[in-house]
């Protein structure tokens, strides 16, 4: 059988279209007003999904940190209030899920704690995403696995005996594994895009394809290769202020990521060889038969 899952009703897999993926991620600065211009520039790229990151602050920041100063661009404040204000709760989350509606484009969020499962359920996600830092959680991955919704696993910064352990705590047919290298931005050297394949010899489900790399070349390339999903971050400008911006790609890269993408899924066909029409009038003109 082929491998395949769907995500709100769309079959991702072998022989279907790719699922693009648009991180907003934290790119959104805390803004709910950023947030809706990168739905409307994912929208207009014509991705298939945006994502969101959600967490508990008291919970995910280390003891260690939480007093840590920082600069950020609202004053100097400790880390702890740093992720307090860039985290989007009820309101925010609420406008986003009225606003990716309207537009018809599909959202959903990598969740780093077990509250922030619940939280997100409530606005019925078409699927989660277990970002690769959390791949040895494997309470987390457990609840979100008990949840019965399609599921995306990052695997940046794991071995592969780690990859096969979370993989044997979900289920796999309604899971998707996603190759990445968790640095930002990801120097070529390291990105590693044969392991897709490597995914596709171990494992029966949908392999994908989360990237943190400069350029989309290398994107087009984890296609090529059988990526069945193509997550990258989304900014407004790489030159804005936050972690994940530089490793991020702006609007007008992200139309040519998705027309490339689906001109690449044309071109690839199915392996089976066949005469076409158009070519037939050059036969009759140029082949010499015995």
């Amino acid at each position: 059988m082929p491998r395949m899952i769907e995500i709100g009703g769309r079959p991702v897999g072998d022989g279907y279209p790719v699922y693009i993926i648009a991180e907003i991620g934290i790119n959104h600065n805390g803004d709910v007003n950023i947030a809706k211009k990168l739905i409307d520039a994912a929208f207009l790229a014509g991705c298939d999904a945006v994502k969101f990151q959600k967490r508990t602050p008291e919970l995910c920041v280390p003891e260690e940190q939480r007093d840590v100063m920082r600069e950020t661009p609202w004053g100097l404040m400790s880390y702890l209030e740093y992720r307090h204000r860039i985290e989007f709760g009820q309101k925010e989350y609420a406008e986003i899920d009225r606003y990716c509606k309207e537009k018809g484009i599909a959202w959903f969020a990598s969740c780093w704690d077990v509250p922030s499962v619940d939280f997100i359920l409530q606005f019925s996600p078409v699927c989660y995403k277990i970002a690769s830092a959390l791949l040895t959680d494997d309470r987390l991955l457990q609840y979100i696995n008990s949840k019965e919704r399609p599921m995306i696993l990052s695997t940046g910064m794991s071995t592969i005996e780690q990859i096969r352990h979370a993989v044997s705590l979900l289920d796999q047919d309604r899971l998707i594994i996603a190759h990445s290298t968790s640095s930002y931005p990801c120097n070529t050297e390291e990105l590693n895009l044969r392991m897709i394949q490597t995914l596709r010899q171990e494992f029966d489900c949908p392999i994908g394809y989360s990237g943190h790399e400069v350029g989309l070349q290398t994107t087009y390339a984890a296609v090529m290769l059988g990526a069945c999903s193509v997550e990258r971050h989304i900014t407004l400008d790489r030159a804005m202020w936050g972690s994940d911006q530089a490793a991020s790609v702006e609007p007008g890269g992200f139309i040519r990521l998705v027309r490339d993408i689906r001109i690449v899924e044309q071109a690839l066909g199915d392996g089976v060889k066949r005469v076409y029409q158009s070519e037939k009038s050059i036969l009759q003109r140029l082949r010499k038969v015995d």
